[in-house]
């Protein structure tokens, strides 16, 4: 028998139908298998075609629909996988998909169908118009982005017949795009049903793929990526769109808070969604290392406290990486919601872009999203002390062989003329030669990087105890005011206490003694009053002279 386009009458569309012509020519033209005697693709192709008249009825085949051969699998021993794409009356039919699987000789075994609903439609004329549905969509969009100040949004409407949720109906599916306000790419698609204009589903068109990069500090790290064409993209929608970009070694002009002009974070791209060489020389080494530092620190708030993203609100924030010439520092911004870091000087400091900096700076972002503590006297070094007790949690979370969780701050960016092997210790912040180990009136009067020691010398107490031990290949030997012996309960639950006592109980005045009573608060609520926790906390701000 001849086959055509189309089968009429009881006779119904076969295989292949739009490129069916073609693939019977190559399989005429072509071995009918390959040397190994496996049958080739056009061999499949026309065997599925004939399964597909003889199995129309189970495969829910009418003349009014097409098929389109997607994808071929011809498995080692000659079995066949031939994948379809369905559409009804011309439409696309979401849900219309099935695969037909075959023998070695050609014979059907069985298909597997997207679904099997009975596609039949009155009419394929809309009641909601093209225009409307574009409308729609862009709304969509603004609001899956957070109004983001997107730009050069356009949108893109087709008819297809949606057999995905539910009856079969007619639907809009839209692809509506545009750019954010860093000019990188934003997609989405939403699919509306054409008789009530009612959103039916939606969801991110632009691509999330896995990749991996070589980093500074941390190893060859998992990154998630976005593939857009043929090319990925440093940005993580997995983690409310995260993302890396290069300050192109430029800085910010601010004054009070007022930015004329801000350093660019053009976001990286790579060809085959493996970064970076772990290499200075490579750009995208440094990018790696913040992109990777910023996925931890969402997981860990994530999956540790329950916080979706820095604000509680399901957004990510971003990193410029590569800022100033030389900066030898890193910080958090509120006003762009972003981290950023500097390459160091080579000689004081590397790029600053380590593990335990991206949890700090970060945190900073969190405790402004909170309680907010006054960046100055007591409460600054609280400030700066949350950031290290969580920053140093994001450490430990991460459970990296490459940059194993400790007690120090900032050692994988020092550099010898420093002339320390890390920026502050936990265990004892005196070491650093200018923090305090203890409380006393005069500690808010320190800078709050210094003041901070007290808190941090708590929390390392509170985690492993008073006395000399070594941890993962490093020695400590942590001192107490009043000689007292202190057991540790564990960094987990110093960091879920501390957590709860920065979200729950302090504010924006929390000085030392009312830090004590918000953690024994938190430790309360946690784990009991009088329990171990609890009596442990108490214990641990003794030792630090904090009553």
């Amino acid at each position: 028998m001849s086959r055509t386009r189309h089968i009429r009458g009881s006779r119904l569309a076969t295989a292949g139908i739009a490129t069916t012509t073609a693939a019977l020519l190559a399989a005429a033209l072509s071995p009918a298998a390959h040397a190994d005697g496996r049958p080739t693709r056009a061999t499949a192709i026309e065997n599925a075609a004939a399964a597909l008249v003889r199995h129309a009825t189970s495969l829910g085949l009418t003349s009014a629909q097409d098929t389109a051969v997607r994808d071929v699998v011809v498995d080692k021993d000659g079995t066949q996988h031939v994948r379809y794409d369905r559409t009804y009356r011309r439409l696309p039919v979401l849900g219309g998909d099935f695969v037909v699987h075959l023998a070695p000789n050609g014979t059907y075994r069985s298909a597997n169908r997207a679904t099997r609903s009975r596609i039949s439609l009155a009419s394929i004329t809309p009641k909601l118009s093209a225009p409307k549905a574009a409308g729609l969509a862009v709304n969509a969009l603004r609001a899956a982005n957070l109004g983001d100040g997107l730009k050069r949004i356009k949108a893109r409407p087709e008819l297809v017949v949606d057999a995905l949720h539910g009856a079969p109906k007619l639907a809009w599916r839209t692809n509506a795009a545009g750019q954010d306000s860093l000019g990188n790419p934003v997609a989405r698609t939403v699919l509306t049903d054409a008789r009530t204009g009612a959103q039916i589903d939606a969801w991110d068109s632009i691509e999330t793929a896995t990749g991996d990069g070589q980093s500074l500090y941390s190893g060859t790290v998992p990154l998630e990526t976005t593939q857009s064409g043929s090319s990925y993209q440093l940005k993580d929608p997995t983690r409310g769109n995260t993302y890396t970009g290069d300050a192109e070694n430029k800085t910010d002009l601010c004054f009070f808070g007022i930015c004329f002009v801000r350093a660019p974070a053009t976001l990286f791209t790579d060809a085959d969604n493996h970064w970076g060489t772990g290499s200075n020389s490579d750009r995208a080494s440094a990018a790696v290392d913040a992109q990777y530092g910023t996925n931890e620190t969402w997981d860990y708030y994530k999956n540790v406290h329950g916080r979706s993203g820095i604000a509680g609100d399901g957004k990510g924030s971003y990193n410029r990486v590569h800022y100033g010439n030389k900066y030898n520092n890193a910080f958090w911004d509120d006003s762009c919601f972003c981290m950023t870091y500097g390459d160091g000087d080579g000689t004081t400091f590397g790029p600053l872009v380590a593990l335990d900096v991206a949890g700090h700076e970060m945190s900073h972002g969190v405790t402004s999203k909170t309680a907010a503590l006054t960046y100055s006297g007591e409460s600054g070094g609280l400030n700066e002390a949350t950031s290290d007790i969580l920053g140093t949690m994001v450490e430990w979370y991460a459970n990296n062989p490459s940059d194993p969780g400790d007690y120090l701050i900032g050692e994988e960016i020092v550099r010898p003329g420093f002339g320390k092997p890390a920026l502050r210790f936990m265990d004892k912040p005196s070491k650093d030669g200018n923090s305090a180990d203890y409380w006393s009136s005069s500690v808010g009067n320190l800078d709050v990087h210094y003041s901070s020691g007290v808190a941090n010398h708590f929390a390392y107490l509170l985690a492993e105890g008073s006395g000399a031990k070594v941890i993962n290949g490093v020695s400590y030997d942590s001192p107490t005011y009043n000689g007292s012996t202190v057991t540790g309960i564990g960094r987990d639950k110093v960091g879920k206490i501390w957590y709860r006592a920065l979200t729950v109980y302090m504010t924006s005045s929390t000085n030392y003694k009312a830090a004590r009573t918000a953690t024994l608060n938190a430790a309360k609520d946690l784990y009991g009053a009088g329990s171990t926790e609890y009596n442990a906390v108490g214990a641990a701000w003794s030792a630090v002279n904090v009553s």
